[in-house]
């Protein structure tokens, strides 16, 4: 009974989501303790940056073979496995070595590794989905993103904090191989591509941008700019809002927050309002069925929300992070919806590659280049100028969004 009112995509999901999910624990981990704990890593605080970033710049180069993989190599089932599992030994090196040259090897390893998880896992569910309600399964599958990442933080943080440095990412080794059996055991082996091509060449590992159709360019730059500003901007710089906002610590009464928390509180509920409006935004998306539409309203919230989180004052800083999390659950959940919508199902992995390394690319130079302009700008200017570049994205969408209307509606 119990069973039987839980929508079908939700159990069908489950398997992969829960190893998505669970093959975050040692990245968001070190994202959590690594900035304090990096004498247990055996490296310098100055490489702390690198080893934290590296593993994004490796998949600008790992996406797209990874797609080839997913479309026309081999089993989808195998490859996602293979991935999960490549995961849970990179978890396993950062809690076993020490130094930066064999850190630095594990962060490659789960780049590597997190472009088979999220373009395979993607592409599975794509494939899974009904036509009719491919916004609904597409923004659960997010949810279970957004959940592992909160989970990695939270617990990541508790178990260091409890167990030290090294057993804290053991456990979280531990919880990844569960993820990776659950789905080794789960996952039906009907999660094959149909293709039987088995040709490689060195131009499979490159982005084809060359025929990309308007479409997909929209999606790949929604994309691209969200990341830049959700999690390079805000994700990097929501500490100095913080200071300028509350000062030193937030008090009431005998109770005070210092920035750290108050900064990781917020982190946190923006990872839980992403995880709710990811499958919402999906869902009313197959209900109205113009994601295009809504994709524009999403991009546009997403820029009123970082425009008006630098204002100095804490009801600012609440409302900005409230709209700007939202937005960028559901501008991820739509725009890979897009791309399911906009692409042959042989070619999913393909343009998920070009849509990933969009994201991959906004996230790893956002931080880069607000460090930058922070000392000649300000933090004004660099958040006003992340919701120009979203409000520039949200112009082109309606554009695009008005044009199938017009075209609907002559045929």
């Amino acid at each position: 009974m119990f069973q039987r009112s839980i929508p079908k995509s939700v159990w069908a999901i489950a398997p992969v989501g829960l190893a998505t999910a669970l093959s975050l624990m040692g990245d968001a981990t070190l994202y959590s303790v690594l900035p304090t704990h990096y004498a247990d890593a055996g490296i310098e605080l100055t490489s702390v940056g690198l080893i934290l970033s590296i593993n994004r710049f490796i998949r600008l180069f790992t996406n797209s073979p990874a797609g080839w993989l997913f479309d026309r190599l081999v089993n989808r089932r195998l490859v996602f496995l293979g991935s999960l599992t490549l995961g849970v030994i990179s978890t396993a090196m950062y809690a076993a070595t020490a130094g930066l040259e064999l850190f630095f090897i594990a962060r490659l390893l789960w780049g590597l590794a997190w472009s088979g998880i999220w373009i395979g896992g993607t592409a599975i569910i794509l494939q899974m989905a009904p036509d009719t309600e491919r916004g609904r399964w597409v923004g659960i599958y997010q949810a279970w993103f957004f959940l592992g990442s909160a989970l990695g933080s939270f617990a990541g943080g508790a178990l260091t904090d409890g167990m030290g440095y090294r057993n804290g990412l053991w456990v979280g080794a531990c919880l990844s191989a569960i993820g990776a059996l659950v789905a080794a055991l789960t996952l039906s082996v009907r999660h094959t591509n149909n293709n039987n091509a088995r040709t490689i060449s060195w131009r499979a590992l490159l982005p084809d941008v060359r025929s990309l159709p308007t479409p997909l360019w929209i999606t790949a730059m929604a994309q691209g700019l969200n990341r830049l500003a959700s999690a390079g901007i805000i994700g990097a710089t929501l500490g100095l809002i913080v200071q300028q906002s509350i000062g030193a610590d937030l008090r009431w009464g005998i109770w005070h927050l210092g920035v750290a928390s108050v900064t990781g509180s917020l982190l946190a509920s923006r990872t839980l309002f992403s995880l709710v409006g990811a499958p919402m935004v999906g869902t009313l998306s197959d209900r109205t069925g113009n994601r295009w539409g809504l994709l524009a309203l999403c991009l546009f919230i997403g820029a009123i929300g970082i425009a008006i989180l630098p204002i100095p004052q804490g009801l600012a800083v609440l409302v900005g992070t409230l709209a700007s999390a939202i937005a960028s659950g559901g501008v991820q959940s739509l725009a890979t919806s897009l791309v399911g919508d906009w692409s042959r199902r042989e070619e999913h992995g393909k343009h998920l590659a070009i849509f990933n390394i969009a994201g991959d690319l906004g996230s790893a130079l956002g931080p880069i280049v607000a460090y930058a302009l922070l000392p000649w700008t300000g933090l004004m200017a660099v958040y006003w100028g992340g919701a120009i570049l979203l409000l520039g994205n949200a112009w082109w969408t309606m554009r695009y969004a008005r044009r199938i209307s017009q075209h609907h509606i002559e045929t």
